[in-house]
């Protein structure tokens, strides 16, 4: 119970009090000497009395102070793990649930359950003995298992050596700590997906014929990812199915499950059974029902695609992510006025904008003036630009797309910051560069967009002093778009352009194109890929593509591409695939002028580089070189495993960076970090005599 002056006050003789209140009435003064100290000696037992609560509290773990966390784990012989990796459990709620995982120890929903906890990743926990085939024991059937599978029953033929295969094998007698040995009695296999399901909410459908739409905004093939279902609660309690992880949706698995990933209605009249689903879509704003949707192939068939749906039905293909509309989908027999889809893509991480939480990363917040688009006042982004008079926020509101040519001029010492709002991620296809200007220390910012059909510029006149620009979580497509077929228009299109020698450009979380930068001006990259889309082609120079282009810093970047710079500051934990042509003016692929200051650590180059002094980079010698490569999942923008580096590139790169991570674009991820510490948790989990393997399935 609290104590406060008052009380103190109250415990003391009538006499003193009296005396008290004489002395402040006669000094005018609020409170009299006494009742000033026992003000302070209140303020004492109130801390006191603070701290023996939260001795109680440290006695449990649910409410003690962090740095009694590892005490408590040492009491029950938690083993601690290595790295700070953000986004996974906290060591206090691995210590929490520590008790519970040990009554339940060796099983493989445990296992499944450590996989989870420990990574941050969707998981799966394999007894592969239960795959094994032999021969039965009578007393003891295996109903369900047989030997040679059903020829006829697809779905178990495509899962065939993926988490959830279900037809027998034969023994296999290497390990499974080796991540190659399977199927054999004391196996168990931990299959981990390291691509998420990312959402992307009533983007309108690009229309390429009559009834015929393209669900990328960018009109590429683009493989549809189911959105993993968890269980609620604490514990798993079931081992997980394909509901519960994201993996791209096939046209089969679609058409046999489609109450598990399109719609939340059955029929237009049912209730909601389905309240958060991978695919909806919506035609003049009214949701198509699930009984109106088929899964279909919708591949090229000459001018056409093939199986066009009858009247009423909408067909969907998950893997090319097409949509075909029914004949009789409005009474003229012309497309309805508007075409939206929700869906969810694969990625790695939360770059290049997207629906995720970004509001930590806004530059101008409150007190600004904010205009919002569109609106009836403001349709489009130009005239909201427009309106800002030189300083504030267009903010975007909605997944629209808008074909605009823009042009930004801010003025003096004010910030402009064009923006997608929180957990939004609208498309710019932009019909000409997005022209950026200001007056002496103003600054530019561009934060959660999607930007095709041009690049960004900031030209050098007369009058433009701009100091500073800022792109963050934003996307530049390499190439500038996408063609039918997935590949760049423009292969090597410049997308950042800045002739101004005044400006600091720095990118963060993003994807860009080449870029090309005067060399009185400076670079900042961080956590971003810069795609020129071939390693012969210039991802950074000078305006000519040939000289050396600004001076930069680089922390945790993939680039892809030739490299001239002016001079290089600190480029730690990056990767540079480059390499030069059979025929090549340039002396090196990655190359600066000045290579007295700077230097380069704990990243992979070419090794015939010209750079600043190198510490613990790879390749460190010409043999190693041969011996020692990045290798990533895809470097093709706009399939789900973009810019993933590969375990096969070896520990030299997967494990290289400066904190044992991995390399590249995708380090704040501590992907390696995460693989460690599960095999430190499985060792203490795992029976007598058994053995887990890692897979990893994206």
């Amino acid at each position: 119970m609290s104590i406060d002056s008052e009380q103190l006050l109250n415990l003391l003789p009538a006499i003193h009090r009296i005396r008290d209140a004489e002395i402040a009435q006669k000094n005018g003064l609020d409170n009299g000497p006494l009742e000033d100290l026992m003000a302070v000696i209140a303020e004492q037992l109130a801390l006191m009395e603070e701290n023996i609560q939260q001795s109680y509290d440290d006695l449990f773990i649910e409410t003690c102070s962090d740095w009694v966390t590892p005490y408590i784990g040492d009491v029950i012989g938690y083993q601690t793990l290595h790295g700070n990796i953000p986004d996974v459990a906290s060591p206090r709620a691995e210590v929490a649930h520590t008790i519970a995982l040990r009554r339940r120890k060796g099983t493989a929903v445990v296992l499944e359950q450590l996989a989870r906890d420990v990574t941050g990743w969707n998981a799966r926990a394999v007894e592969f003995f239960k795959q094994l085939g032999w021969t039965q024991y009578s007393n003891h059937n295996r109903n369900n298992v047989f030997y040679s599978p059903d020829l006829r029953d697809i779905e178990p033929l495509s899962r065939i050596g993926s988490a959830f295969n279900t037809v027998q094998h034969t023994v296999d007698v290497r390990r499974a700590e080796s991540n190659r040995g399977r199927f054999n009695i004391p196996n168990v296999g931990i299959f981990l997906w390291r691509l998420e399901a990312y959402p992307h909410t009533l983007i309108p459908a690009q229309r390429v014929a009559e009834r015929r739409y393209l669900m990328s905004p960018l009109g590429h093939p683009l493989a549809l990812f189911s959105r993993p279902r968890t269980e609620e609660g604490g514990f798993i309690t079931e081992l997980a199915n394909p509901t519960h992880i994201p993996e791209p949706l096939a046209r089969r698995q679609l058409h046999d499950h489609l109450e598990d990933y399109y719609g939340r209605r059955a029929t237009a009249a049912s209730p909601i059974d389905n309240d958060q689903p991978s695919i909806l879509l919506h035609v003049n704003d009214i949701e198509i029902p699930r009984d109106q949707v088929w899964s279909c192939d919708l591949s090229d068939d000459g001018a056409s695609w093939a199986h066009q749906p009858p009247n009423g039905i909408y067909a969907i293909d998950p893997v090319l992510g097409r949509l075909a509309l029914p004949p009789d989908v409005s009474d003229s027999n012309a497309d309805p006025a508007s075409v939206s889809v929700s869906y969810h893509h694969g990625f790695s991480a939360e770059m290049g904008g997207g629906e995720y939480e970004r509001e930590s990363s806004f530059a101008l917040t409150d007190g600004v003036l904010t205009i919002q688009v569109p609106t009836p006042q403001h349709p489009t982004i130009q005239t909201a630009l427009d309106a800002l008079g030189g300083v504030g926020v267009v903010e975007i509101i909605n997944n629209d797309r808008f074909e605009e040519t823009l042009t930004v001029d801010v003025a003096e010492n004010a910030s402009i910051e064009l923006r997608a709002a929180n957990e939004r991620n609208p498309h710019l296809a932009l019909t000409g560069p997005l022209t950026i200007s200001g007056l002496e220390g103003s600054v530019f910012s561009i934060n959660g967009c999607l930007i095709s059909g041009e690049g960004l510029t900031i030209p050098n006149t007369a009058n433009n002093q701009l100091s500073q620009l800022d792109i963050c979580h934003c996307t530049f497509v390499p190439g500038h778009a996408l063609d039918p077929d997935g590949k760049p228009t423009l292969p090597g299109a410049v997308s950042i352009t800045v002739s101004l020698s005044s400006v600091t450009t720095t990118i963060d979380r993003s994807i860009t194109g080449s870029l090309r930068m005067v060399p009185e001006s400076n670079v900042i990259l961080m956590d971003s890929i810069i795609d020129a889309n071939d390693s012969t082609s210039v991802a950074f120079a000078d305006l000519d593509d040939n000289s050396a282009g600004a001076a930069l810093k680089a922390d945790a970047c993939t680039v892809i591409g030739k490299v001239h710079a002016r001079e290089f500051g600190t480029v730690s934990n990056c990767i540079f695939i480059a390499r030069l042509a059979p025929v090549d003016s340039w002396n090196a692929p990655v190359w600066t002028l000045r290579k007295q200051t700077g230097c380069v650590r704990f990243s992979f180059l070419p090794i015939n580089s010209i750079v600043p002094r190198r510490y613990r980079c790879q390749p460190d010698s010409e043999d190693s070189a041969r011996r020692i490569s990045a290798r990533f999942s895809s470097l093709n923008y706009g399939e789900a495993a973009y810019g993933q580096l590969l375990l096969s590139s070896g520990d030299e790169v997967w494990r290289g960076a400066d904190d044992e991570s991995e390399m590249g674009a995708f380090h704040h991820l501590y992907a390696p970090l995460r693989d460690r510490n599960l095999r430190i948790r499985l060792r203490e989990y795992l029976r007598v005599g058994l053995q887990a393997g890692l897979f990893y399935e994206s």
